[in-house]
């Protein structure tokens, strides 16, 4: 049996959009084994109504890479499990998309090269801000011109901790872009470049108090905020409270907080449960450390054993 773990990410981190992205300890799990005829079986209360047959998106994107191979998708079995919440701006489709490249390059004995895989996850995904940190790990710093992605890989600090606030609504990416603007000024473009740049630095030199106003940001959160409830709040107040800076998570809703590893997140959490029944709103608060493998392949796939 082959198993292909892909972890969640969080994209953005302020202003970094759609090239800074940061691999978390969430997972989807495919196991595959040769069968008689291809059968594909989501499981768990997650991925409950999402398609079991070859219009799903895991299975997609395996034929993606068949293609690019120019090789037919032999006979397969294909379970499919996940940890990460979906439309919640944890990279579930980054995930599903990394795995099922990486599950099918596999099964066609490996003629695609990582560096290939991550191009053409960034193509299917129109940028590289989830896709390389869910196939790389750690933190990811990358560029895409449409064609190839050029990433730059570095583990954070030791010291870096990650709280999560994901409530339990959905927000669909496109409705989450079409809330921004088309065009910017010179001094919002400023801003995001230098904040953006700050962020890597400081996550990259361990120099973690300059997270807060690091993460700062123009160009996507105070046009996403109204989608966000709760989310101003949070990026205002989430400092006075532990974390070392906060962030919208992706296209949202999930709300991203820094804190110290290892130090107490008790305020934290009370701080942003006390947003959310504010809001009238239901979610969970998670602490976790990044995530530092990225894609990890265990077993083979063996039609002849």
């Amino acid at each position: 049996m082959l198993t292909v773990r892909t972890p969640a990410s969080t994209a953005n981190l302020g202003s970094g959009f759609d090239c800074l992205g940061l691999s978390l300890p969430l997972a989807t799990t495919l196991r595959l084994w040769p069968a008689p005829e291809t059968e594909i079986k989501p499981l768990g209360d997650l991925l409950r109504g999402t398609p079991a047959g070859p219009d799903n998106y895991v299975y997609q994107a395996m034929e993606v890479v068949a293609s690019a191979a120019e090789m037919p998708l032999p006979p397969l079995h294909l379970e499919i499990e996940s940890e990460i919440p979906l439309a919640r701006g944890l990279g579930s489709s980054a995930a599903a998309l990394v795995g099922g490249m990486v599950a099918a390059n596999e099964v066609l004995g490996r003629p695609l090269s990582r560096t290939e895989l991550l191009n053409l996850a960034s193509r299917e995904e129109g940028h590289p801000d989830n896709v390389a940190p869910a196939l790389l790990g750690g933190f990811v710093v990358a560029t895409f011109d449409g064609k190839a992605a050029q990433p730059i890989v570095f583990q954070p600090p030791e010291t870096l901790g990650v709280t999560l606030l994901i409530p339990d609504f959905t927000l669909e990416t496109a409705k989450a872009r079409a809330a921004l603007p088309s065009e910017y000024s010179r001094a919002d473009t400023v801003h995001a470049v230098s904040h953006a740049a700050l962020t890597a630095a400081a996550l990259a030199s361990g120099e973690l108090d300059a997270l807060a106003g690091a993460m700062q940001d123009r160009l996507h959160q105070p046009y996403r905020a109204a989608l966000v409830p709760g989310l101003e709040r949070i990026l205002a107040g989430a400092p006075a409270h532990g974390a070392l800076g906060a962030a919208l998570s992706g296209a949202g809703p999930t709300v991203l907080c820094f804190h110290r590893a290892g130090g107490s997140t008790a305020g934290l959490h009370a701080f942003l449960r006390g947003v959310l029944e504010a809001e009238g709103l239901h979610g969970q608060v998670l602490d976790l450390t990044p995530d530092r493998e990225g894609t990890v392949v265990r077993g083979t796939f063996d039609e002849n054993p």
